[in-house]
């Protein structure tokens, strides 16, 4: 196993069962294992370590077909490594979302996604950008500053 912290692997910020299905290689290059080593290391083994409990991650590193087979964005932290979808068993999404967004750690964007997961990124630039993504009533992808109600 190459562990990129105490508590996260190169794997699990790698593996997919879309890419495995599809037979897509998700392999990062050494820059994009750094980006996931600095995302580990400043934002993942923090929040960890403050909330004492295991961070799921769901969704890392994303090769620019995986990318576009999931859906990604266009210009997906997830792409350079810098992002990764997360959850915790014992955390609400909102709860997780509200952790992040009140701690010190130094993410770049937080995106609570659709009441199902929290996107978190680390960058050169981390923003500290809070936002939520939803579904509008026609079921276009929105974006916003305030859980929409």
């Amino acid at each position: 196993m190459n562990n990129l912290t105490a508590h996260f692997t190169l794997e699990e910020m790698t593996v997919s069962q879309t890419a495995a299905r599809s037979e897509i290689d998700n392999t990062p290059s050494k820059r994009e294992i750094e980006a996931l080593r600095l995302l580990c290391v400043n934002v993942l083994e923090p929040l960890r370590m403050s909330l004492g409990v295991p961070v799921i991650v769901s969704s890392g590193y994303r090769s620019p077909r995986l990318n576009r087979l999931v859906g990604g964005s266009a210009n997906s932290q997830h792409m350079k490594g810098e992002a990764a979808d997360i959850h915790v068993n014992s955390l609400s999404i909102q709860a997780l979302f509200e952790a992040i967004r009140d701690s010190n750690l130094p993410y770049d964007q937080l995106i609570q996604e659709f009441d199902s997961w929290v996107h978190v990124s680390f960058s050169n630039r981390n923003r500290r950008q809070a936002i939520y993504a939803y579904h509008d009533k026609r079921g276009n992808v929105r974006f916003g500053t305030e859980k929409p109600g």
